[in-house]
């Protein structure tokens, strides 16, 4: 099954993403500006669809950057909300991570500085926009956080790049710097 195929699934299986109005139908039909310039409003489930999209497409590079505005985005709001029903939210967020944050991650990580990149790009788009789902200003504390563990990540990815490249290569996978 396409990583495509799969995030289809995975939001048709979940009544989460039912309440959303940039469906995964509309994500594929509509411009990389329209659903661009829709996202801040979105559930985060969406920016995953777009990753996923954009992965499929090609655009890999890009696909790094989206999905790790959406996992940002999805981490605030889970922190947001302990009280979710754990079957709603946090284990739709668990299957996107394994469905599409493995094929996006696996190539992210073959190239250390196009990922320290990709994450200063999520955190600078996330800085710029709003966000319409989750509000900043009510979540600043839960903000802070998740940007925070966002930050501390990417320094240990440029403090030790070689340990990323030995882990992949002990692995099987590619490096592609």
């Amino acid at each position: 099954m396409s990583l495509r195929a799969l995030l289809v699934f995975v939001l048709g299986c979940a009544s989460v993403a039912a309440h959303a109005e940039l469906t995964a139908e509309a994500v594929e039909k509509m411009s990389p500006a329209q659903v661009e310039a829709a996202l801040p409003g979105e559930h985060p489930a969406a920016y995953y669809e777009y990753a996923a999209r954009l992965f499929s497409e090609g655009h890999k590079d890009a696909s790094v950057v989206w999905f790790y505005i959406g996992q940002l985005r999805y981490r605030v709001h889970l922190l947001a909300k302990p009280d979710l029903d754990p079957s709603g939210d946090p284990a739709l967020f668990a299957s996107l991570n394994a469905s599409v944050g493995q094929s996006i991650n696996e190539y992210a990580g073959g190239s250390v500085r196009g990922w320290i990149a990709a994450i200063d790009s999520a955190l600078k788009w996330d800085q710029e926009h709003t966000n319409g789902f989750t509000s900043k200003v009510k979540f600043k504390s839960e903000y802070d956080s998740v940007r925070a563990g966002l930050q501390d990540m990417r320094k240990r990815l440029e403090a030790d790049p070689g340990k990323v490249r030995e882990q992949r290569k002990a692995n099987g996978l590619d490096n592609r710097d």
